[in-house]
């Protein structure tokens, strides 16, 4: 290694590896461990012993009333509380109402849904945080698109909506059916 080089990972990194710390229910050593949901602590002796607990503590989150709101459902009190994805808006009545707010303000596309021709294709967004198109009279229609729909007939196989999607830095056109995918610059 060159002096201007710089090290992977830092010692202090390295130094997390190792949590020196005693499982709880065996006395067994615990170490930093990997799993797809991210790093957690678990006991050397697995699986003679299944300890586990998440590395960084989560903060506990109180339920915060809204004074003032009114679910549109039951009319009981709004209130901002915690889940799985965040902090979201729901009914105070849960269980019993079911009511959650929408966090996310999407444009409206006005664009009819060129499989069924009755429903709308709505802006929406998937856990992971990536926006896609959707008809609104989901689950009877199942279209959707992964780029922005504009009310424009394709000229070369004449379906009813193309995408606009930027490549090679300029706003393109294109077809979104896979037998004709047309492309043509875009005004827009």
């Amino acid at each position: 290694m060159t002096k201007d080089s710089k090290p992977l990972f830092s010692q202090h990194e390295h130094a997390l590896e190792k949590a020196y710390e005693v499982c709880p229910e065996c006395g067994s050593e615990l170490a930093v461990k990997n799993s797809k949901a991210g790093a957690f602590l678990g006991c050397v002796s697995y699986p003679t012993c299944n300890y586990t607990r998440p590395v960084v503590e989560q903060e506990k989150f109180e339920t915060q009333m809204l004074a003032g709101s009114q679910c549109p459902k039951c009319s009981s009190e709004l209130a901002v509380k915690q889940g799985r994805y965040g902090l979201f808006i729901g009914c105070s009545n849960f269980p019993e109402c079911h009511h959650i707010e929408e966090m996310n303000q999407y444009d409206d596309l006005d664009v009819k849904c060129p499989e069924c021709n009755k429903g709308q294709l709505q802006e929406k967004m998937n856990r992971q945080g990536k926006t896609f198109y959707s008809c609104d009279s989901y689950p009877k229609c199942k279209y959707i698109l992964n780029y922005k729909p504009v009310t424009e007939a394709c000229p070369k196989c004449g379906w009813k909506v193309m995408v606009q999607r930027k490549m090679s830095g300029e706003n393109v056109l294109f077809c979104p059916q896979k037998k004709c995918s047309h492309k043509i610059k875009s005004l827009y």
